[in-house]
Order: C-alpha cells, then sequence, then structure tokens
C-alpha cells in the first residue's frame, strides 16, 4: 500500500502530542503528591530555587519539573524573571480539590491502570476477569477524588430533582440505599443535604466500606449513615424509597440479576436512580474524546471488573441508554427514562 506522506506526518504529530501527555502523567502525580502545584497556586510565582524552599524538595528535580510543566501548558514560564506560576484556570484543575474541573483523581487512575497493565494483558489472553479488588489501591483512591466533585456539583442542584418526586420525599425522611458506594461519596453528600433521611451505602469491596465508614464518622453523622458489606444482588433490607447506583450498574456481572433484586427491595412507588457514564448507543457516535477517554477506562477497568464475576454479561462504560433499558426492563421495572444529563454521565430514573 502506498505511504500518503503528508497524511503519516500529520498521524505522527498527533501520537507525539499523545505520547507527551501519556509520559507527563507521572510528572503530575509527582507534583500532586509532593503538593507544588498547591505551593505555586497558594505562593504565587516562583523559581526552582523559591519552589525548593517552600516544599523543601530538591531544586534540580524541580527545575526539570516546573519545564516539563511548562512545556505541557500545565504551568506558565516567565522567561524575564525566570519564575514559573499557575494561571487561574490551572490552578483550579490541579490545586483546589473539590471543584468540578479538578483534574488529579484522572491521573491516580491513569496510575493504577499502567501498574495493572500485566493482569489485563495476561486477561487478554486467558478471557478471565480483573475483579475490582484485584486493582492497585490508586484506583480506589483516584475514583473518589474524579467523582466526587462531579456529584457534589450536580446530585443535589440538578439529579435529584430531575427525579420524579424524589426530592420531595427525602426532604420529608426516606429510606436510602447506594449500590457500589466505593468510599462513600455519594452516601454522605446526600445525607448532608437530606437530614431527615436515613442512608446506607453497600460495596462488596471490604477496605473500601472501611474508610466509607471513618468518612462518615469525621462528618458527624450518626446513626443516619451507615456501610455494609454487600454486593447489589443480595443487599439486605426492604421498603427503600429510593435506590442509587453511581457509575457501577456497568461494572456488574450480572446487572439484570441487581436490577431485579432492586426491584424487590423498593417500596411500590420507589424510584432507582442509576447514573452512567455518558454514552450514545453506536460506536461511531461515541469516536470522540469522552469516548475516548470511557472506552480506555472500560477495557483496563470496566469490563474486566464484570467479566470476573457470575454472568459477566461485559456491558461496559460505553454502554448507552437503549442497553441499559433493556437490562433494566430485563429486571422487572416497567418505566425507565433519561431524567437529565451531563457531558459526561447520563441520569436514569427506573421506576416498578
Amino acid at each position: 500500500m502506498a505511504v500518503d506522506q503528508a497524511k503519516l506526518d500529520a498521524f505522527v504529530g498527533k501520537m507525539l502530542g499523545d505520547v507527551g501527555a501519556a509520559i507527563g502523567a507521572a510528572l503530575v502525580i509527582v507534583g500532586d503528591k509532593l503538593g507544588l502545584y498547591r505551593a505555586l497556586a497558594e505562593g504565587g510565582p516562583a523559581t526552582s530555587d523559591e519552589l525548593a524552599g517552600r516544599t523543601g524538595c530538591a531544586e534540580r528535580y524541580l527545575r526539570e519539573w516546573l519545564a516539563a510543566q511548562a512545556a505541557a501548558g500545565y504551568v506558565e514560564y516567565d522567561a524575564a524573571n525566570g519564575r514559573y506560576s499557575l494561571s487561574p484556570e490551572q490552578a483550579v484543575a490541579f490545586a483546589e480539590e473539590g471543584h468540578p474541573a479538578f483534574m488529579p483523581g484522572f491521573y491516580d487512575l491513569i496510575g493504577s491502570i499502567i501498574r495493572d497493565e500485566p493482569k489485563i494483558e495476561e486477561a487478554f489472553r486467558t478471557g478471565r476477569g480483573v475483579g475490582w479488588h484485584e486493582h492497585d489501591a490508586a484506583l480506589f483512591h483516584g475514583t473518589e477524588r474524579l467523582f466526587r466533585p462531579g456529584y457534589a456539583a450536580n446530585l443535589m442542584s440538578s439529579w435529584i430533582p430531575a427525579l420524579d418526586g424524589v426530592q420531595a420525599k427525602l426532604e420529608r425522611g426516606a429510606k436510602v440505599a447506594d449500590l457500589g458506594c466505593g468510599h462513600g461519596a455519594s452516601t454522605i453528600l446526600m445525607a448532608q443535604a437530606f437530614p431527615k433521611s436515613r442512608f446506607v451505602g453497600f460495596d462488596y469491596h471490604a477496605p473500601s466500606i472501611e474508610r466509607a465508614r471513618a468518612a462518615a464518622k469525621s462528618q458527624g453523622l450518626g446513626d443516619r449513615v451507615r456501610f455494609e458489606v454487600a454486593s447489589a444482588k443480595d443487599f439486605p433490607g426492604r421498603d427503600y424509597d429510593l435506590v442509587a447506583i453511581f457509575d457501577a450498574l456497568h461494572d456488574m456481572g450480572d446487572p439484570v440479576g441487581a436490577a431485579r433484586h432492586v426491584r424487590e427491595t423498593l417500596v411500590p412507588d420507589g424510584t432507582w436512580m442509576i447514573v452512567e457514564p455518558f454514552a450514545y448507543d453506536t460506536v461511531e457516535e461515541n469516536l470522540n474524546p469522552i469516548g475516548r477517554i470511557f472506552y480506555a477506562a472500560s477495557t483496563m477497568i470496566c469490563t474486566p471488573a464484570s467479566l470476573s464475576q457470575e454472568v459477566g454479561l461485559g456491558l461496559g462504560a460505553q454502554a448507552g441508554e437503549k442497553r441499559l433499558r433493556e437490562v433494566v426492563t430485563a429486571g422487572g421495572f416497567t418505566r425507565f427514562r433519561r431524567a437529565t444529563e451531563t457531558p459526561v454521565n447520563l441520569v436514569l430514573e427506573a421506576r416498578p
């Protein structure tokens, strides 16, 4: 096949940009862990010597790190005085934890993915799954850091209000289960917003449940919030007014079985809120920057997690609304709709 040199040059140029982003991921993790971005944001412009004085890190390493960050466009460089700084936008992205645009949680995930690559490579060869619990611990921490700001920004302001009658129930006092709760960020946010309601978070990953319990205790939520080790197919309790699941249904081996169990635990007029990664229904519609991220994460994390469990349906993180509807209605729900959305999430409402 004849090679078009101009197209090859353009493709190599694209790849060089991708390589630069990939090789720089570790530098973002280092800067986050050592507080380098925070030191620049809080202390203002600095040379490598000045940043060394603020952070206690070795100047020679900081000199190289700062130059790499400037080349990436992650910090600003003033050649006239040799100082580096963060623009207001860069400071939000790298130093303002809790802001929806805060990015280091993504890089924690990237670090875990790279460290777990041998396990996934072997899974490609054997077809077996890789459970959530088998991943590097940075995945659990990074997932919380990545998702919590988005939940904080959207859950009470738009997602719950978009559900039919749910906010009023929560304000009066409701019984709520949060499935696949991880470190408990979503459960705790809801409990803080609705003090008359009671919440229980379930996750099969015991270390995450321990972390969630500690977080709830630190927030002084008392007995209104508790966390238990259980799967979505066998979590205990009945008569829940609301069952929620955030970015986790597609990770389950038997999401139809989970849907069936959720249906059995709801009150007759109860609601199941399903938050999933945003996706269209066809591959070609998802060939965009968001789809690129979600397909990659799905290959390395979500699909292996599902394949490690019973049934192993392997929905993947880009299942799309049509496929999710099929799963939910197969579990016995008769009403299903898209309640709202963000650029990165679908918020779906299922009713008995």
